[in-house]
């Protein structure tokens, strides 16, 4: 009966307002008057009517009627008063055909204030009603560059696009992700099929985080939901089952929990060295043989970067020639990595390698489906728990090929030719001029980029008048071209001065040995659960220098010299005074920047001319990996 139901929602009230007074809380309604900014800094809009999702109406209007309610909206005002006879008689035209009479509410930060229709707004809550229709009234705030403020811009973009009014974030930059994810364009409205989709898909999804979340995670359900569909394809939760989406979400869990971090990723700058007892040895002494699979985009022969990866393949092979065996996939492609993942698993892989960025997302599907596979993926910056990311500190050689340019310029012009706007590239061209720099104080970097739509970067640079060029970094099999490296231009041929390497045989050796050695399981801090990152540099020597003989003895002393203090860590390319092409970075003599904000690094040196593109700016094959590793994904 409907009088017994306004006992029970008595009850509920009392109960949320004892115990809010208990933590000093403010046990009533919200009152919208009360928090909103001065008269004059904010304007109304008119949306119309607008179903209001219930779980989002936190308070009323005016202060007239809060008191009437717990800050659930569940009643306090004892039985028999005109206030609970009001309730009882919504609750039986609830209960026989449906409260349909829209309320008045006012939306502010996506927060809903009742203006008239409290008593409705209580009954539906307590019979768990998703949304009431609304006559809203919106309250824009003006712009304060604040971050909650930002988001709430941002999601009025995106309400204009898609009417979606249900979803919230944490970060900035989310909507414009989810905008992405489900498949639309920037500015692309959503279709009424489109929201019905949506909302199926996202409703579904909260059921199954909601019954999950037991410790009550800090992120929202819609962070979570984000990280859900950048791993799972957004189109293909609609045909899942309950059990297979259940299944998925529990699986999924370590994802959302790293929502919480933060700082979500831990990088592990050297590899892991740790004294082991007497047992630890005994039990390591008969580790499981490892079948290493090694996942490539392209062909050693067609591309430096899978050549110098097989490189390392081959280097495990030699080390641990009867310990591990390896196999490779060669031109594997985002419709066939998550074919190729299975294969190697079915083949018995127990380690994988996925080689690029853009493999990072099936990586990561793959190791939820099968936990017992140890899966890393090349990539910096990459925020997942179920598998590891690794990558080198090239900026470390970097620094030193800028030197060495600065040492051998002709003039002050130097050229650097730079492939994707991605995370550690930025750093790689700033350590290149600081490098520069240190050595002949007025060298000016021109900056170009390879991956740019119709430009072609090695032709501007050979036809510049720059005296040094740094080209790509490695050299390509069955390319004879000698323009990688730095080198100068001598009667129109590439007069080679030095190449960084990266030396993956290295780094795969280490890291079989820190499993074998049983060593691998230290990475894990139980007290958290950030993603482990491995970023080895040139103190592990996962990444070096070579030097032509063309360079004068006393350079080559110099980049020893140098190598030799980043590696004992004396010295930091980014330590001292430093300043970008908009001002000063870091102002103290003795400060050195810090691993997160070298690899987050969105800014230019102010001896570089250039920019950095913008992902419309870039070839269409670049996309994949900057759509994982762009500068627009920072995690912190």
């Amino acid at each position: 009966m409907a009088s017994e139901d306004y006992s029970k929602a008595y009850k509920l009230g009392k109960k949320e307002y004892q115990y809010r007074m208990m933590k000093g809380m403010q046990p009533t309604l919200q009152v919208l008057d009360d928090i909103l900014p001065v008269k004059g800094s904010y304007s109304e809009v008119p949306l119309g009517l607008v179903q209001i999702p219930v779980n989002q109406i936190v308070g009323t209007k005016t202060g007239g009627r809060s008191s009437a309610f717990a800050a659930n909206f569940m009643p306090i005002l004892k039985s028999g008063t005109e206030f609970s006879q009001k309730w009882i008689n919504l609750c039986k035209s609830h209960e026989e055909e449906g409260i349909r009479d829209p309320i008045k509410a006012y939306e502010y930060m996506n927060q809903f204030y009742v203006l008239e229709g409290n008593k409705r707004v209580s009954v539906l809550k307590y019979f768990d009603v998703v949304s009431i229709p609304g006559n809203v009234t919106r309250i824009i705030p003006r712009r304060t560059g604040e971050k909650e403020n930002n988001i709430y811009y941002e999601f009025m973009d995106f309400y204009e696009l898609s009417k979606v009014n249900y979803i919230w974030f944490s970060e900035e930059g989310s909507f414009e992700k989810l905008q992405k994810l489900v498949g639309k364009k920037p500015k692309e409205v959503w279709s009424d099929d489109d929201k019905l989709t949506f909302s199926s898909i996202y409703t579904r999804f909260l059921m199954e985080f909601q019954a999950n979340n037991k410790d009550n995670l800090r992120c929202t359900p819609g962070d979570a939901f984000l990280a859900f569909i950048e791993v799972h394809d957004y189109k293909s939760l609609g045909n899942l089952t309950t059990s297979e989406l259940k299944t998925l979400v529990q699986k999924s869990w370590e994802e959302f929990e790293l929502l919480q971090e933060d700082r979500e990723i831990e990088l592990k700058m050297d590899p892991t060295e740790k004294e082991k007892t007497l047992l630890e040895k005994l039990l390591t002494g008969n580790a499981v043989k490892l079948k290493a699979a090694f996942i490539y985009a392209k062909s050693p022969m067609t591309s430096a970067w899978t050549y110098a990866h097989e490189l390392g393949r081959l280097h495990l092979e030699q080390k641990f020639p009867t310990e591990v065996s390896t196999v490779c996939y060669e031109d594997v492609t985002l419709d066939t990595i998550e074919d190729t993942l299975e294969e190697a698993i079915n083949e018995g892989c127990n380690l994988i390698f996925t080689t690029t960025p853009s493999f990072a997302n099936a990586s990561v599907k793959a190791a939820i489906a099968y936990p017992k596979v140890r899966i890393l993926n090349c990539s910096l910056n990459t925020s997942h728990r179920y598998i590891r990311t690794y990558y080198a500190r090239m900026h470390e050689a970097k620094f030193l090929m800028g030197a060495i340019a600065g040492a051998m310029a002709k003039n002050d012009k130097l050229a650097y030719i730079a492939d994707y706007p991605i995370f550690g590239t930025i750093a790689n061209i700033n350590a290149f001029a600081l490098g520069a720099k240190m050595i002949n104080p007025r060298a000016v970097v021109y900056l170009d980029w390879s991956a740019k739509k119709d430009n072609d970067a090695l032709w501007n640079s050979k036809n510049s008048d720059a005296s040094v060029i740094s080209g790509k970094d490695m050299v390509i099999p069955e390319d004879a071209s000698r323009y990688f490296g730095i080198f100068e231009m001598v009667e129109g041929y590439p007069k080679s001065l030095a190449m960084p390497v990266w030396q993956w045989g290295v780094f795969y050796e280490k890291l079989i040995r820190t499993i074998m050695e049983g060593t691998w399981k230290y990475d894990d801090d139980p007290s958290t659960t950030k993603a482990i990152n491995y970023w080895w540099g040139m103190s592990s020597g996962v990444a070096d220098v070579i030097c032509s003989q063309n360079l004068p003895i006393g350079t080559k002393r110099l980049v020893e010299l140098l190598k030799k203090t980043i590696c004992t860590g004396e010295f930091n390319p980014f330590s001292g005074i430093l300043y970008s092409q908009d001002g000063i970075v870091q102002d103290h003599p003795y400060s050195t920047l810090s691993p997160e904000a070298i690899v987050e690094m969105d800014w230019l040196a102010e001896n570089v001319i250039g920019s950095i593109p913008k992902e419309d700016e870039l070839k269409e094959q670049s996309k994949p990996v900057v759509g994982q590793q762009g500068l627009d994904n920072k995690k912190s």
